[in-house]
């Protein structure tokens, strides 16, 4: 396969094939593609990037053997398979620090975790799709919405920022911008 993979993620045809064909270009792609999702994941649980680089290993171990064995059936997202396997292993591993051996057999299922990217990835877009409602909102309503609920100024903060003559109006003008990018955003 001399051929390049063109995007920086991967298909997740492109790393099984590339894998099956001992492609150095699809594991690099597969290491780049998704190690800053499994790096977040074990920062926001008591872990370091050494932590996160030796779990990511031993994830595309799991992955590279499973393929190569001819056992591996894509039933779900790559990334959710490699995100599994690693939330896995440092689960483990944290159980392991803690000496709670006992209960590592009822860790979660592939399910679930695809459930968790899924959930992740709407979050993203609501987020996104918050960011273009607010844009189109105009001022002083964008500026209103951010220092409330962004930058967590008070209704007085806001009040003598955009010179209402006292609280109560500054909240009556934040309900009415409120109200507006509710409607943009269910328009969106």
């Amino acid at each position: 396969m001399s051929n390049k993979l063109s995007s920086s993620v991967p298909t997740d045809r492109e790393v099984v094939l590339g894998i099956l064909n001992n492609s150095e270009d699809a594991l690099n792609k597969l290491y780049s593609g998704y190690f800053p999702m499994v790096l977040q994941f074990i920062l926001n649980n008591n872990g370091d990037e050494d932590d996160a680089k030796d779990v990511y290993q031993e994830g595309i171990i799991v992955l590279y053997n499973k393929i190569k064995s001819g056992k591996f059936e894509l039933s779900s997202k790559l990334k959710t398979y490699i995100y599994s396997v690693c939330r896995r292993i440092w689960l483990k591993k944290l159980s392991q620090q803690s000496r709670k051996t006992s209960n590592i057999a009822d860790f979660e299922d592939i399910i679930a975790v695809e459930e968790e990217v899924e959930q992740h990835e709407e979050k993203d877009r609501q987020f996104e799709k918050m960011q273009s409602a607010l844009v189109h909102l105009g001022e002083p309503c964008k500026t209103i919405i951010q220092d409330f609920y962004i930058n967590n100024l008070s209704m007085q903060d806001i009040c003598e920022k955009f010179g209402y003559t006292n609280t109560d109006n500054a909240k009556t003008q934040k309900y009415k911008c409120l109200q507006r990018l509710k409607k943009l955003f269910f328009q969106s």
